[in-house]
């Protein structure tokens, strides 16, 4: 019931034609559509019912990431409805209005983890120097995704003897940032801090301990992306299908070609396996957060390679006018490249399920 309804809300208030529009009008992000997530209760989806949302779980915002996938919908649904929901929910009872702003679509998120051009949290360079009772922040941070629109940054950078994760406002002193234009029209920013002055009141957690709050919004957000992901395969996949049964040659469909069927079915495979280790990785964060680390980095790896191979396969069969812009697929295609390197790419995770598997 909840993907019908998300599928029936998407395809008539987002589909791929809305992303172009956005693109074409050089906007990343449309304030109307994520209120009216938010109304539906998908920006409270991970947020505990005390704090004013549903708490559906993460097998839940999986079903509406992969159908916001299938139509490359622009929110700041994994931002802030599940990565800033599931780091703050650690600490409930501390960031309790934090979660119902959250959960209201009040306030929007966005994670500044990344400093370099791979996905490496535990090589944090930001500092967070000691100054009296607070904190002073100093570095960069790259690919923050939502970051030109969020209004609340989450923020790890390196203390005396670990990392610590700091929640702060956009707008705080000392903040600079700079709009990155990703090529799939994602909003995302380059964030420059300088001195920022934060107290003991903006750290998540406890000092030291960012991964205690981080790991398992770290998780929650790639198994979500993963299910995005898994969505944007399955739309891409539906799109070449209808096109090898209109497309003709030699008088018949293109789809009557066996070689096409076998790439076709191939595909079709690959994607339901895929959609099966994104369920499993949903319902263990949901049963068994502790030990969800090896079904997450591998569903983010399989969510990786399918979305390529869908969007290489949806290219090579629409031929020439795949290429073009004028045709959606490339949108597919743009959201596929970027996707697989947000939060670690494919190489990061199956590097991880090598290691928990014991090579």
């Amino acid at each position: 019931m909840l993907a019908d309804a998300a599928r029936g809300f998407l395809d008539d208030a987002a589909p791929v034609t809305h992303l172009r529009g956005l693109r074409d009008a050089g906007e990343t992000h449309d304030p109307a559509l994520w209120k009216e997530m938010a109304q539906m209760g998908w920006a409270g989806i991970l947020v505990p019912e005390e704090q004013g949302g549903s708490d559906m779980g993460h097998a839940a915002a999986g079903v509406l990431a992969h159908e916001m996938g299938k139509t490359l919908a622009t929110s700041p649904f994994l931002s802030s409805a599940v990565i800033a929901a599931t780091a703050l929910r650690q600490v409930s009872d501390a960031r309790g209005d934090a979660l119902q702003r959250i959960a209201s679509g009040e306030a929007i998120y966005a994670l500044a983890v990344d400093e370099g051009n791979k996905f490496a949290p535990d090589a944090t360079a930001m500092t967070a120097e000691r100054v009296g009772n607070g904190f002073r922040l100093t570095g960069d941070k790259t690919f923050v995704v939502d970051g030109a629109l969020a209004d609340r940054l989450l923020v790890l950078a390196r203390t005396e003897e670990a990392l610590t994760l700091f929640d702060i406002p956009a707008d705080r002193d000392g903040i600079t940032r700079s709009a990155q234009n990703m090529i799939d029209a994602r909003d995302s920013a380059r964030i420059r801090f300088d001195g920022v002055e934060a107290t003991g009141d903006d750290v998540v957690g406890q000092v030291d301990h960012a991964m205690d709050v981080l790991k398992p919004a770290l998780e929650a957000g790639q198994a979500a992306l993963a299910a995005e992901m898994s969505g944007l395969a399955a739309g891409a996949f539906g799109m070449t299908v209808e096109y090898l049964k209109e497309r003709k040659q030699f008088g018949i469909a293109i789809g009557n070609f066996q070689a096409l069927q076998h790439r076709a079915a191939h595909l079709w495979c690959e994607t339901e396996v895929t959609a099966s280790a994104i369920l499993h990785a949903g319902r263990k964060l949901d049963e068994d957060p502790a030990n969800a680390t090896l079904a997450v980095s591998l569903a983010k790896a399989r969510a990786t390679s399918t979305a390529q191979l869908a969007v290489m396969e949806g290219v090579q069969m629409h031929g020439g006018i795949g290429m073009t812009d004028a045709f959606d697929m490339g949108f597919y295609m743009k959201r596929a490249r970027v996707s697989a390197e947000w939060l670690g790419d494919y190489g990061y995770h199956a590097g991880q399920v090598a290691r928990l598997r014991g090579f």
